[in-house]
């Protein structure tokens, strides 16, 4: 685990049975982020998840033009920027009355693809390994904290480490095939209202393409059977951080115009399936430094009105809720709603066929892991699919005029999770913009009922035997992958 030095201070009367323990930034994730956790006879028993800085993008986005917002949206991540400009376009789509062709869906499919996978292999090797293994006493392995829980061979540890170096070359490669199509990485410009910019020639696709087995052969021969490698020596971590057994998926990756995706979209609460219900989607402040008069509303009437300061808040992440319970995003609740058969390499190591086979044991550290990574073979295999079926030369966009007076949704999923942009146009400008972003949905504070977020419950019963080290800590939170 690498990072700021965590501090510890005394709670209670008896401070060797309660010490709360405050990380403060949470490293080798993609944002802001502080953890406070209260640890008693070796686990945490309270957390509280801190987002700790405010960017207003729903306020740049007023009174400009509808199109911008699908370039402005990009910037609020430098890892998943293509999921946001998808969600935008998505809620642009609809607010312009916009059906892509065939071709315009197979290039976002392509282009979103590319990143997902990117994302997936960036956030096991650069983010979340470097908890499991030792890198050597240079740079980027250090400076990093004392991480006593390393149960790897040193076999297993350098192949890993050499996977690490490797992996970086892969994500170059997933860079320009999305550049090939959408103009540049990391901030596209090929993805518009109305499909995408540039005709994919046969030149294009053939170049993706040959990138593209580079990159299968990676997660294939490699990334894939890493994970289950470390699953063995690490299977306690199968059976900790449980969190509250929800989920929630809006779906991603288009397969046909009728609305079928190849990542599915559900709702997992309290053991059963739902059908996605945008109306039950609504977003609380009470803990948050936003308005408390914004509490409670639907992201479609939302607002977002900052409040610093504020009494008792102590995040700048709103707690979204569906039918008024926190459920998590992810690949996890990604996969579970789709609940494919697992790669070879998985069915052979865990001895089932399908995700949801694995039970409880997916609802943990190492089973969100498992959940990523097996979705990045899901996906790859799509990305052959899409490659058959695009048409060289075939119009991937189609014009539309901005329409005075209109609303508009899309929702998707960014590699991280559950994605909603909301859009509605007065006088041909954006009178109001709202995002409800995977983030929001995973590293939320407590809501206006008192319910922790996501992260909060996972890390209850997470063990901490290093209060000088809490390597468990990071382990949970970067399973999430805020």
């Amino acid at each position: 685990m690498s990072g700021s030095k965590p501090t510890t201070e005394s709670v209670g009367v008896d401070s060797t049975k309660k010490l709360k323990i405050s990380i403060d930034p949470i490293t080798r994730i993609e944002g802001h982020l502080k953890a406070e956790v209260e640890v008693k006879n070796g686990v945490v028993v309270d957390a509280r998840m801190s987002g700790g800085m405010y960017r207003g993008f729903e306020q740049i986005l007023v009174g400009r033009d509808p199109r911008d917002a699908v370039q402005i949206t990009q910037r609020i991540c430098g890892v998943c920027p293509t999921a946001h400009a998808t969600a935008s376009s998505l809620a642009l789509d609809d607010a312009f009355g916009v059906t892509l062709t065939d071709n315009g869906r197979i290039a976002r499919n392509l282009i979103l693809g590319a990143n997902f996978i990117q994302s997936h292999i960036l956030h096991f090797y650069h983010l979340a390994a470097l908890d499991y293994v030792n890198g050597p006493d240079t740079a980027p392995f250090i400076p990093r904290y004392k991480n006593n829980d390393i149960r790897v061979s040193k076999e297993i540890n350098d192949l890993c480490v050499a996977q690490y170096l490797e992996a970086l070359e892969i994500r170059k490669i997933c860079h320009e095939m999305v550049a090939l199509l959408g103009g540049k990485m990391p901030h596209v410009q090929g993805i518009v209202v109305g499909g995408t910019t540039e005709i994919p020639t046969r030149e294009a696709l053939n170049a993706y393409n040959e990138r593209f087995k580079k990159v299968k052969k990676f997660v294939m021969e490699k990334h894939i059977p890493v994970i289950y490698t470390l699953a063995g020596p690490y299977g306690d971590l199968l059976k900790t951080g449980v969190g509250h057994k929800n989920l929630v998926s809006w779906g991603v990756f288009p397969m046909d115009s009728k609305g079928k995706t190849l990542l599915k979209p559900g709702v997992y609460t309290d053991g059963e399936d739902y059908k996605v219900d945008p109306a039950q989607i609504k977003e609380y402040v009470k803990y948050s430094w936003f308005e408390d008069g914004t509490t409670g509303l639907n992201p479609t009437r939302g607002r977002t009105r900052p409040e610093p300061g504020k009494a008792g808040a102590y995040s700048f992440i709103k707690a979204p809720r569906y039918n008024g319970k926190p459920h998590e995003g992810g690949p996890l609740a990604r996969m579970w709603a789709t609940n494919p058969e697992l790669s070879k390499t998985g069915q052979e190591a865990l001895g089932v066929k399908k995700l949801r086979d694995i039970g409880d044991a997916c609802f943990s550290i190492l089973g969100r892991h498992v959940a990523r990574a097996e979705e990045t073979v899901l996906v790859a295999k799509a990305v052959e699919q899409w490659l058959a079926e695009a048409t060289p030369g075939k119009e991937t966009f189609v014009p539309a005029a901005i329409p005075e007076n209109a609303e508009g949704l899309g929702m998707t999923e960014a590699p991280r999770g559950a994605l909603l942009h909301y859009v509605e146009i007065k006088d041909s400008v954006i009178s109001n913009y709202q995002i409800t972003s995977a983030t929001i949905w995973n590293a939320n504070p407590r809501d206006d009922m008192g319910q922790r977020g996501p992260i909060e419950e996972a890390l209850i019963g997470v063990p901490v035997p290093d209060v000088d080290n809490p390597v468990n800590v990071g382990r949970l939170i970067r399973a999430y992958d805020p």
